[in-house]
């Protein structure tokens, strides 16, 4: 796995994290909220898969 790999494995996580913790205190709408976990996903799994 290359560094790049490594990169997206540790911060998709904690970017997912980060809006749901948002979601909780009532900053993010739920929507917005799936939007945000989808994208992050979507985009880590694109550059994972490119690497």
């Amino acid at each position: 796995m290359t560094d790049a790999q490594t990169g997206l494995v540790v911060t998709t996580p904690i970017i997912i994290v980060f809006a749901v913790a948002l979601w909780r205190m009532g900053v993010l709408r739920t929507t917005g909220t799936v939007v945000a976990v989808l994208a992050s996903v979507a985009i880590a799994a694109s550059l994972f898969l490119t690497q």
